[in-house]
């Protein structure tokens, strides 16, 4: 049973992309989504055998590499962490496959993208379920090649195509990172099992090691090799530049890999490897740090973005750095919490946005749209669930888990932790702003569509709307029924020893005013969000004319991207044209086959000069030879 979790993905991947044009769109469709759904209804199951029986199993499938002191298993490792990621990538993925019978209905590739979304379910679920780094770094690659087949699928597209090499190549940088931290887990170890790596972690506590010219503590320098990686695939500042140009794939696909899926790879592997950072206090903090700067910068970028899709995929960006920050101040379990219960409202948003962008015929300007939420009601009801549930209303998942967060991050007592809870305040109002500003723009005001009457805007199909209203139970309910067991005080039974905790967390309550502080804000944020963009239109705009630099500042992104075409771009391109022009040109080609061709075809036109017909000139030539051969013998 365990096993078909993951290969009935693989399967439904193999027979749609390989046999798709025989047995038709309609049948892929099914095929695939029926398959993927067994597998989430199976993960379920094991996800309650884990909470009811602490359940624990490694299968191993088959050996892979044995070499020397290698040895690699395919296996697949139930535990409590790898229970709740099976959940969240089968089910969101499920619910996705099933919209996208809908949303992608005019497509003429419907079964290339059914396995392209089947294959990558497949790779997340090999990189959720690996006892070693090796099959993990497998699932990881998995993933960020699946990634760049659904952020290009419409490969006509000139923007597809650049936002897909984009993310491939932002993520080879943390890649690479991650890469030489598993081979110095293999020269300092000898194994890259996490169960004999984590046994002799306190062994090299004291070590240190030179890299780069400079001595590193052993432990350190392995958390940050590992955290580059995590940085690149979960789109924290600095590496955070692919995840915004994504959104150039079809929804379905922003939905499963950039909200649910993918990006918490990097949040997964920094609480799986949480007997390593426990010993790593300085890069805890360092990850405390990128995490809640990560959080402001994407919710002000936010505020100020047009495209409904960008605006949520800047919102995920935001919400990774909260899970980062709370695996910082090594509440590890409380960012496995809000992995958990964003994977269902972020989910529910994107989604929902495609509705939206299906009814306006792929428009995606919210300046565009405004004034429908009578046309689109259930979109409309879901959307705002989804938006409560993010922006952390009272009661709803997003108050639970990244209330959570603000109140341990306040806990933890030091520098950083006080910084990320004060951050991680302002951030939700922020998010609250952006999120409600997305509702009021899409769905109130006055209809500013001039390329469709509102006439012709409609609700979405069934096949789109039932994962919608699925997800948004879960923006409802998935907080209140699971806290107690995600972040429950004591021994916390559930986790077991699949999170380690050196220190355990505090158990003390923040202040009264502290915790009102949050929920006080997210509230008042509603009527003023109403009063900017459905009262005032113009408030906003006269503010930006104002602060012009700053608004200049929001709209350009922090101007990363400007600065990376600096850095980076233009010089790489530099270098690529000398290397082409010169060195292969000038001189490899020049001294090489096209010198030698050159040197050739120039003795052969002379020789052909002596082909004139006349016997007496072949004589000379041959009187020459003669001379030429009878002198080398005689010299020598």
């Amino acid at each position: 049973m365990e096993l078909s979790i993951i290969f009935l993905p693989l399967i439904a991947s193999i027979i749609s992309g390989f046999f798709g044009r025989y047995i038709g769109d309609r049948n892929s469709e099914i095929l695939t989504s029926a398959l993927v759904s067994i597998s989430a209804l199976l993960s379920i199951y094991i996800f309650y055998q884990v909470i009811v029986n602490q359940y624990e199993e490694n299968i191993v499938i088959a050996t892979w590499i044995s070499s020397g002191s290698l040895d690699v298993n395919w296996s697949m490792l139930i535990d409590p962490l790898s229970a709740v990621m099976l959940v969240v990538v089968t089910s969101v993925s499920a619910l996705v496959h099933i919209y996208s019978i809908g949303y992608m209905s005019h497509d003429p590739h419907k079964p290339r993208f059914m396995a392209y979304l089947s294959l990558f379910t497949f790779a997340m679920l090999m990189l959720v379920t690996s006892d070693n780094f090796i099959q993990l770094f497998f699932g990881w690659e998995g993933v960020g090649l699946c990634s760049y087949f659904l952020i290009g699928f419409w490969f006509k597209k000139e923007s597809a195509n650049a936002a897909a090499i984009k993310a491939f190549i932002v993520n080879r940088v943390g890649d690479f990172g991650f890469a030489l931290g598993i081979f110095l887990i293999f020269y300092l170890f000898g194994t890259v099992n996490y169960s004999e790596v984590f046994q002799q972690i306190p062994t090299v506590v004291d070590k240190d090691l030179s890299f780069l010219g400079s001595e590193f503590k052993v432990v350190d320098l392995v958390c940050l090799l590992l955290f580059i990686g995590a940085m690149g695939k979960s789109a924290q500042i600095l590496l955070h530049t692919w995840l915004p140009d994504a959104m150039e794939g079809p929804t379905p696909v922003s939905a499963l890999i950039h909200a649910a899926t993918m990006v918490t790879a990097g949040v997964f592997l920094v609480v799986r490897c949480s007997p390593i950072y426990e010993y790593s206090p300085l890069i805890l903090n360092f990850i405390t740090i990128v995490g809640m700067t990560t959080a402001f910068f994407a919710a002000t970028v936010a505020l100020v973005q047009t495209d409904i899709k960008k605006i949520i995929a800047y919102s995920t960006c935001s919400q990774l750095g909260y899970m980062f920050f709370a695996a910082g101040v090594g509440a590890y379990n409380v960012a496995m919490f809000h992995l958990f219960t964003h994977a269902f409202f972020k989910a529910l948003l994107f989604l929902g946005s495609g509705s939206v962008i299906h009814a306006f015929k792929d428009e995606q300007n919210i300046n565009n749209m405004g004034g429908v939420w009578k046309k689109l009601p259930y979109t409309y009801a879901l959307m705002i669930i989804g938006t409560l549930a993010l922006t952390g209303f009272p009661f709803l998942s997003g108050f639970y888990s990244k209330d959570a967060i603000i109140e341990f991050a306040y806990l933890k007592g030091n520098t950083a932790g006080y910084y990320a809870a004060g951050i991680g305040i302002v951030t939700a109002f922020l998010t609250s702003i952006y999120s409600w500003r997305l509702i009021f723009k899409t769905f109130h005001g006055k209809y500013n569509n001039k390329k469709i009457k509102i006439e012709e805007t409609h609700e979405s199909p069934l096949v789109m709307l039932i994962p919608l209203f699925i997800l948004s139970l879960g923006a409802v309910f998935a907080g209140v029924l699971f806290k107690g067991l995600f972040i429950g005080h004591g021994d916390n039974l559930f986790w077991a020893e699949s999170i380690k905790f050196l220190e355990p967390l505090s158990t003390n309550h923040p202040p009264l005013w502290f915790l009102l502080l949050t929920p006080c804000l997210v509230l008042a944020s509603i009527p003023i969000a109403y009063y900017l963009f459905v009262k005032n239109k113009e408030l906003p705009n006269s503010i930006a004319s104002m602060n012009k630099p700053m608004y200049d500042f929001l709209v350009n992104k922090w101007y990363f991207d400007e600065l990376y075409n600096v850095l980076f771009i233009k010089s790489s391109k530099k270098l690529g044209l000398f290397l082409w022009k010169f060195c292969d040109g000038v001189i490899i080609d020049g001294f090489g086959p096209d010198g030698i061709s050159s040197l050739i075809k120039k003795f052969s036109i002379k020789a052909t000069k002596f082909q004139s017909g006349f016997i007496y000139q072949y004589a000379f030539v041959m009187l020459l030879g003669f001379s030429a051969l009878l002198t080398f013998l005689i010299v020598k």
